[in-house]
């Protein structure tokens, strides 16, 4: 298996890694909270929410096997060959574990919180059906010549079309509500950040190996960033230009600092003397 063969990029790959892990991760957390404070996931779109659920657990099986098992790992470097790194980290693993969970308590959060009258639609439900039950398939597939790499690949392809299709609910909705309230702009941010320095990241592992290898040998961590900076895009431009959020106008205070329960009319000016 191949080495890094600079120290300073070395360096490089894993700051842009653990930038990208720590922006995705943080992202979750401004949704979560503004559902806490509200008590209310109106305005998040659950479709979003179920599909990305079905995202990061795709993502968290294919990152944790070729990240852990040797035996994929070997079957990676027969296919790409020797001279190549693998081109899951520490932080792509970590990133994903911690995806799961905090999905699933947005989730949870989607199940106990007022919901007004969103509910998952019927479409997003047979997706992610046909979904798990086309992965289901695979695995009877891969098991008796033991494919696993194939497999992986499989759960990779599903991530990224999860992530493909995972923000068209919630950007449909924002633009039939024309506002984005009750959806975190915290949250398109940081995921905005986290796809930028992950695709930094892959970049600078090319560049010591001298090799776009690690671009095509794991295309659903390439997908997946420019899917998601394409989409936080365009949720920003939804958020800051064509919806932006409504300020209100405090009332006029009285020079006691307080609003005066009546407001009384302006006394009539007197005329003057001619």
């Amino acid at each position: 298996m191949a080495s890094w063969n600079s120290i300073p990029l070395e360096i490089t790959y894993e700051t842009f890694g653990w930038i990208a892990f720590f922006s995705w991760s943080i992202s979750f957390y401004p949704q979560v909270i503004l559902n806490f404070r509200r008590k209310s996931v109106v305005g998040l779109n659950f479709d979003f929410v179920v599909l990305n659920l079905t995202k990061h657990s795709s993502y968290l099986i294919y990152n944790a096997s070729l990240y852990f098992s040797s035996d994929i790992q070997h079957q990676y470097i027969e296919k790409y060959g020797y001279g190549e790194m693998i081109p899951v980290a520490a932080n792509d693993v970590a990133f994903s574990i911690h995806a799961v969970l905090l999905t699933a308590i947005t989730l949870f959060q989607i199940v106990i919180y007022d919901r007004g009258n969103q509910k998952i639609s019927k479409i997003s439900i047979a997706t992610v059906c046909v979904v798990w039950l086309g992965a289901a398939i695979c695995f009877l597939i891969a098991l008796p010549s033991h494919s696993w790499l194939w497999l992986i690949s499989i759960f990779n392809s599903i991530q990224v079309l999860m992530t493909a299709i995972k923000y068209i609910p919630q950007v449909i909705m924002n633009f039939m509500r024309k506002s984005t309230d009750g959806f975190s702009i915290g949250n398109i941010l940081l995921d905005f950040l986290g796809g930028v320095t992950s695709y930094a990241q892959m970049a600078v592992q090319s560049v010591d190996q001298n090799s776009w290898v690690n671009f095509y040998g794991n295309i659903g961590k390439t997908l997946l960033s420019l899917v998601s900076v394409f989409f936080d895009l365009l949720f920003m431009t939804q958020h800051y230009i064509l919806y932006p959020e409504k300020k209100v106008v405090p009332p006029k205070l009285n020079k006691e600092g307080t609003e005066p329960l009546i407001r009384s009319y302006e006394e009539p000016v007197a005329p003057e003397n001619v």
